[in-house]
């Protein structure tokens, strides 16, 4: 009893939002984290006058709530380690990552706040079901990365590595950070997470609801995000080759295991 009482205790999550210029979805996304009572850490990677305007005020009206302003657009990576790292400093033991462009269904996050309850050590990863809202292009741009990781990591335990609908245990990710920075960008999200395995952090997959707003902001950029991604698979590809012994070990004793 005591041992799962302190295990409750450590269990500390926090929502992280990353932002640039959403000023029309982030309030509904906050309150709807808030609703859940999660604590919001709000990351504003130098949105405009607008946004801001919008940011301040979703502040002042919703408890719980903390903004974090970057002087200028870095990208969605710098943000969410600006804003991991903050987390962690907060003594929060978790950050449950969600877009500020209401892609993603809050009503999933008692999810993945049960999932890391119960394996607190683990990255708990969103895999996307998508309606048909979601551009032909960047669904079958996505299974090719999910080819990639299955060979960077030699596993299937990444079912989706792109989806930006995570939980995070903060330890174990920051300590990757303070190791060696992380992709400023969109490749953020497939590298932290193969990083992480690589670093031996187990991974829970949650299949989530995804839609692509109609008149949605995106900033991916198509050639440049595109080149960005292929760059950060030829290095986790190498990264993997020094790595491989590791990794097919690690695979046999889970395979023994069960067993």
């Amino acid at each position: 009893m005591h041992a799962l009482a302190s295990a409750a205790e450590s269990f500390q999550p926090c929502a992280l939002v990353p932002i640039y210029n959403h000023k029309d979805t982030i309030a509904a996304t906050v309150h709807a984290l808030r609703v859940h009572g999660l604590p919001v850490l709000i990351v504003d990677d130098g949105s405009n006058a607008a946004t801001r305007a919008v940011l301040e005020a979703v502040a002042a009206n919703e408890p719980k709530v903390q903004l974090i302003r970057l002087p200028r657009n870095g990208g969605k990576g710098r943000a969410l380690t600006a804003g991991l790292i903050a987390a962690r400093d907060a003594g929060f033991s978790h950050a449950l990552q969600i877009d500020a462009d209401g892609q993603h269904d809050a009503a999933d996050v008692p999810r993945f706040l049960a999932e890391g309850r119960t394996a607190p050590q683990a990255l708990i990863c969103g895999q996307a079901l998508y309606d048909e809202s979601v551009p032909r292009a960047r669904l079958y741009g996505r299974y090719v990365t999910h080819v990639c990781v299955w060979l960077e990591t030699l596993s299937f335990t990444l079912r989706d590595s792109m989806c930006g609908y995570r939980l995070y245990p903060l330890d174990a990710t920051c300590a990757e950070i303070d190791r060696a920075p992380l992709p400023a960008r969109m490749d953020f999200d497939t590298e932290v997470a193969v990083r992480l395995v690589w670093r031996g952090v187990p991974v829970r997959n949650l299949p989530t609801r995804v839609i692509y707003p109609e008149n949605g902001l995106s900033h991916f950029r198509m050639l440049h995000d595109n080149l960005r991604i292929s760059a950060m698979h030829t290095r986790l590809l190498l990264g993997m080759l020094p790595r491989a012994p590791m990794l097919v070990w690690r695979k046999r004793r889970r395979t023994a295991c069960i067993a």
